[in-house]
């Protein structure tokens, strides 16, 4: 059972992709600046320019594919018959007439998590990739392409990446490196987590932002038998996937756009949404339908300014909004009664009110359902929901929103006749945005519930529906460790792991981590917080090895012990599937140069011998690296990636993926067959396959006495995968773990940490919307887009001309915005498309790098001095921003433009949701300011001890599962949890982490950032919330 050596690239596959590499010798040690010169000049012939050949084939007259678009529009591509060997002039060439010969590829894109397919031509002669153009064959993308998808040919030519395995030979962050071999990498990482494993169960930590593949790596981390799944969920969607699961045990929306009568967004959906491509091309289907779209932002998006009802409210107000629409519906009985009637745990919410676990004021009301109990009317719910949402008119959410109560009543009657298809979506705006934001959502998918749009044609999915995951070869059994560094006892119900909060929780001693991986997660710069992150990092105690799996530089990748170049989208294999629309697909990412050699008669063992230099794939680096962890399978992990084809062998990506496709997806054997080809190769040709089409309330389905279901009128239904297996209107799980008061329990309200009332405008404060994405770029890992970057690089300070008057300010003024940590100081852009009192600035910008000529791609960061001014103090400031340089790529001296925007999630305290565990993502502005004498644009100054405090307080919100678990576990079972372990594991050990600084109490920490998370009734509850009170 000894583990194979890996090959060596092959000198054939070199000079076929044109790469001079240096053999085999020692690996010398290389200073930061050395180490790009190096690159530089061992790579002048081989990592250049790529090279396209001339054919003398003419490019025959073929009958292109021609795929109408159900908005009308029509493309034109290449026939798939023709993908292995296509011929075609080159348009650069003109005038001169140049025939180029390419196989067509197909693949999956990678700037984001949409999935969409993307179709790379590769010059059959020189290996070199042309262009990525999008699969007309893909059922999500549709051949179609955002700017992101094309631009993928400038990652895979960026003269800034990383080629080869580097290991760390200075201090942490000295930026000091050593080339090393695979074999040295493997090897030396493999024995850290071995002698890890034989001690700990969780002591490895792997976390990853975006994984772009669907249970690949969850499945290695489960053969490892740890508890280390960490994510970027909670700075993400967690209280959105709270918020679902609360109502149907689904985490996730999936509307179908395409045939709504009502889409209704609060968010910049069309243009930047989750997921974007594919829905924005469904939204604009549904308007020429004749849709309406109604848009709550407070920003003028895109998105915004092609609504028919655009409703800039006051951020957090729109909980207010929502149930005023939904209370219009239900007093008007507008409603749909028998979908409630039929798929509402109603039953159970009159219970709970009989029960006084759901207290209302209306005391007739309250003794008829004492009196009626257990045999309840439905007419007895419908008289309940009128007295709960009686104080939300239309009026009073206009009051709380700021907005006019006549577009409130417009949207209202759209909405109201929306005949069961109103697609709904809320992702990365006011429920990761607010304290709270979990309730928007419930709200949100409270208008669904009364319209009876729940799974419709027109109306609003749930993704597990629409998502296609097919299991693999192997499914290793779960752990029995839990990790409490990544859910802590203080957030039973949080969606999911505190990733956020990592750093902080290390430094007031709740663990350590021996091993610890990122993956496309860069969260020194994407969370808040950084400089706490930068202090974690920095201490090899706490982390005691750092491997950063990526492409390129980034600003965390620089504290890594080691820096393992792995490929992007068209350079490795994985799977993906998304709920674009009311189907199931599945796409299959693959290393496209690859799939051309092997096509082409050439034998690849290691997907590193077709990608540049030595970039590999983290597919087959798991199964080499988990190998040498257990070569003689004492630990049990080998066993798991032992072929299925070849017992006691290691397994290969090709397998992995032939046995799935052989046995998890329902036709593609049958569709295979017909083309005479096997499941492998039909996806190697296609690169998808659609699953499922017209998939509508499948919680219709009439099931077995033997299946999970629920009666409904006499005949036993699939329903949901909540308790009581329907729509939860009432939820028992919120009563049972400690969140007992009404505001908790039912969709309703809560007051956000950006309330009107927490803003206080006369002293100058304002509230910082700093969580919108831009269209072009994608988190960080677009900074290596040339193109991209051309197009995006600036993230100015949007103002209201009101706010710039007060402050004396004009578009271009620096300005200095001073938040509860901090400072950071940017241009402003003073338009009237932001509402007075907030002030907005994009996500994606204000890149950095500690050296002039290494770390993130000098096109998109700017140089800058790292200092800190006094104790847990911080100052960054700029050096030089983006600067023309040498490189073989031309492009790199034309770099016209020097912004590269401001790094302001430095200056964020950390906000986690006391419930749902997300980061809530506006900030106070306590003082926004011309910029002070000194200041200069980009300057960022922090005080990590004023962090740690504002940690302290927020976590004093929170309702512990050692104080009120009502079973003695962690957790509801019944949630969803990564890598979920045995139940076993969810017992509360029997000692709990005490802080050496204790932490606020409930009282001040409620006080200063929100009186309803106060225990007991609040004047904003259910039966006491009238037109007089917070209004």
């Amino acid at each position: 059972m000894a583990t194979t050596t890996l090959t060596q690239p092959r000198s054939l596959l070199e000079r076929l992709l044109l790469r001079l590499q240096q053999a085999t010798g020692a690996a010398t040690e290389t200073s930061v600046a050395s180490e790009r010169a190096s690159q530089t000049s061992t790579e002048a012939t081989s990592w250049g320019p790529p090279r396209f050949a001339e054919t003398d084939r003419t490019p025959e007259p073929v009958q292109l594919q021609t795929v109408v678009h159900p908005d009308g529009r029509i493309s034109q591509y290449p026939p798939p018959d023709k993908w292995e060997d296509w011929v075609e002039w080159d348009g650069q060439a003109w005038p001169r007439r140049v025939a180029r010969r390419y196989t067509l590829v197909p693949t999956v894109c990678f700037n984001c998590e949409s999935a969409c397919g993307l179709l790379a031509y590769v010059d059959r002669e020189t290996l070199e990739i042309r262009k990525f153009e999008g699969n007309p064959v893909h059922p999500g993308s549709r051949g179609r392409n955002c700017a992101k998808g094309p631009a993928t040919i400038n990652q895979i030519y960026d003269p800034e990446r990383i080629l080869y395995p580097l290991k760390r030979v200075g201090k942490r962050g000295e930026g000091k490196w050593k080339r090393i071999s695979w074999e040295e990498a493997l090897n030396e990482i493999a024995e850290k987590m071995r002698e890890s494993r034989l001690r700990r169960r969780d002591g490895i930590m792997y976390h990853v932002g975006r994984p772009g593949e669907d249970g690949y790596t969850n499945r290695v981390i489960q053969a490892w038998g740890v508890d280390g799944h960490n994510s970027h969920t909670n700075i993400c969607s967690s209280s959105a996937r709270l918020g679902y699961t609360l109502w149907s045990g689904i985490d996730r929306p999936s509307p179908d756009h395409a045939h709504a009568r009502v889409i209704l967004l609060l968010s910049s959906h069309l243009e930047t949404g989750h997921y974007f491509n594919p829905h924005a091309q469904r939204i604009i289907e549904g308007k020429e339908r004749g849709a309406k779209l109604i848009v709550l932002d407070p920003r003028l998006s895109n998105t915004a300014s092609k609504a028919d009802i655009w409703l800039p409210t006051w951020p957090g107000s729109e909980a207010y909004v929502l149930l005023a629409w939904a209370n219009y519906l239900i007093q008007q009985d507008r409603y749909a009664k028998d979908f409630v009637r039929r798929w509402v745990n109603w039953e159970d919410t009159l219970q709970a009110v009989a029960e006084g676990q759901l207290p209302i004021e209306d005391a007739g009301l309250r003794e008829a359902i004492r009196q009626a109990a257990p045999r309840f009317s439905f007419e007895l719910f419908d008289r309940l929901l009128k007295h709960l949402y009686a104080p939300f008119t239309l009026e009073r959410a206009a009051r709380e929103a700021q907005v006019p109560v006549e577009r409130l009543r417009e949207a209202a009657e759209y909405i109201a006749d929306c005949q069961g298809r109103l697609a709904t979506h809320n992702w990365r705006s006011a429920s990761i945005g607010n304290l709270g934001g979990w309730q928007i959502t419930r709200a949100l998918f409270f208008l669904n519930v009364l319209t009876g749009s729940v799974g419709t044609k027109g109306g609003t999915g749930l993704n597990a529906w629409h998502k296609f995951v097919p299991r693999p070869f192997d499914v290793p059994p779960p752990g029995n460790t839990w990790n409490d560094l990544l859910l802590p006892q203080e957030w039973p119900l949080a969606f999911f792991e505190m990733s956020f909060l990592l750093p902080h929780m290390l430094l007031e001693g709740r663990g350590t981590i021996d091993v610890y991986f990122t993956r496309v997660y860069n969260p020194l710069w994407i969370n808040p917080d950084g400089f706490v992150w930068l202090q974690a990092l920095l201490d090899e105690e706490k982390i005691r090895c750092h491997v950063a799996l990526t492409p390129t530089w980034n600003e965390t990748a620089w504290f890594a012990d080691y820096v393992l170049p792995m490929g992007h989208a068209g350079e490795r294999h994985d799977l993906m599937s998304q709920e674009t629309h009311a189907g199931q697909w599945i796409a299959f990412r693959q290393p496209v140069r690859r799939v051309a050699m092997e096509r082409l008669g050439h034998s690849v063992r290691y997907t590193y011998e077709a990608n540049p230099g030595e970039v590999w794939e983290e597919n087959e680096f798991w199964i080499e690296l988990s190998a040498r962890m257990d070569p003689d399978g004492s630990l049990g992990i080998r066993k798991h990636f032992e072929s299925p084809y070849r017992p006691g062998e290691i397994i290969t990506v090709e397998e992995y993926y032939r046995w799935i496709f052989e046995n998890q997806v329902p036709g593609l054997p049958e569709a295979a067959a017909k083309e005479g080809l096997t499941p492998l190769e039909y996806m190697r040709k296609y690169g998808c396959f659609e699953v499922k089409r017209d998939v509508y309330q499948p919680y219709e389905r009439e099931v077995g006495p033997e299946d999970p279901g629920v009666e409904v009128d006499g005949v036993r239904r699939a329903g949901f995968p909540t308790p009581s297996r329907k729509l939860e209107f009432f939820s028992r799980t919120l009563y049972e773990w400690g969140w007992k008061e009404p505001r908790f329990t039912i969709p309703w309200p809560l007051k956000s940490h950006v309330h009107p009332d927490q803003i206080d405008r006369s002293r100058g404060e304002m509230l910082l919307l700093p969580n919108w994405r831009l269209p072009t770029l994608i988190h960080t890992r677009s900074a290596n887009a040339k193109w991209l970057y051309e197009l995006s690089h600036k993230n100015p300070i949007w103002m209201h001309p009101e706010d710039a008057a007060r402050i004396g300010v004009r578009t271009g003024d620096l300005v200095r915005v001073e938040t509860e940590i901090g400072y950071f100081v940017n241009t402003v852009w003073v338009t009237e498309g932001i509402k007075p009192g907030v002030i907005a600035m994009s996500h994606h910008l204000g890149r950095w790098r500690l050296k002039p000529d290494l770390g993130v791609n000098r096109q998109a960061s700017a140089w800058v001095a790292l200092e800190e001014t006094g104790p847990g103090q911080y100052r960054l400031r700029r050096k030089a921003g983006a600067t023309p340089f040498e490189s073989w790529d031309p492009d790199t001296r034309r770099i016209w433009w020097q912004e590269v925007g401001v790094h302001q999630n430095l200056t964020h305290a950390v906000h986690p949701d006391p419930v749902s565990g997300a980061h809530c993502w506006l900030q106070k502005a306590v003082r926004v300011t011309r910029a002070q004498p000194g200041d200069q644009q980009g300057d960022v100054w922090v005080d990590t001890r004023r962090s740690m405090e504002l940690y302290r307080r927020w976590v004093a919100l929170t309702r512990p599962a050692a104080r009120y678990s009502p079973d003695g576990t962690r957790r509801p079972y019944w949630l969803k949890r990564p890598l979920k372990p045995t139940r076993e594991a969810y017992r509360l050990p029997d000692a709990v982490f005490t802080p050496a600084e204790p932490y606020p109490s409930l009282e001040e920490a409620a006080s200063l950032i929100s009186e309803d998370f106060l225990i007991g009734p609040r004047p904003t509850d259910p039966g006491r919330l009238n037109a007089e009170t917070d209004s």
